[in-house]
């Protein structure tokens, strides 16, 4: 698979001030490290925030998810995390392994603004998880026996 990796739009680098500005407003160093910001088709944008403890930790973008969900407006088109990197500043921060199979439920048809090697671009969300986790009748395909053909 060919990655599909898109400049920003006008519209991205709004969703990024608009994420930043929270974590900005919210920043700790332990229980709010991370902001999201998601736009939907209806335009609408949606924030979130991580939310940390000393047991659990829910990620930003799964609140802004959350977010979205409760207002029913679920066709999310656009998506970015940031956080502060080693002197304050404000990153664009790529998705966790949870964050990116739940955009895979959430948001088959989004697109994420990520970190490519210091360049912030968006890609599908579904290039951030090629070979996601699902049960064997989720798929189109009959999985082989990986032993080798003598011990069959």
């Amino acid at each position: 698979m060919k990655t599909q990796l898109h400049r920003l739009t006008p519209d991205d680098v709004e969703l990024f001030d608009r994420a930043r500005k929270l974590l900005e407003l919210t920043f700790d160093p332990v229980i709010h490290q991370v902001a999201s910001a998601l736009r939907t088709s209806t335009g609408a944008i949606y924030m979130g925030v991580h939310l940390g403890s000393r047991r659990i930790n829910v990620c930003a973008e799964s609140s802004a998810i959350a977010n979205a969900t409760m207002a029913q407006d679920l066709d999310i088109r656009t998506i970015v995390a940031v956080c502060k990197d080693e002197s304050g500043r404000v990153v664009v921060t790529n998705p966790c392994g949870v964050c990116r199979e739940l955009l895979s439920t959430y948001g088959p048809h989004t697109e994420v603004l990520v970190d490519v090697q210091g360049q912030v671009l968006k890609l599908p969300a579904p290039e951030l998880m090629p070979n996601p986790w699902m049960f064997p009748n989720e798929n189109d395909w009959v999985l082989e026996d990986p032993r080798i053909e003598e011990e069959k």
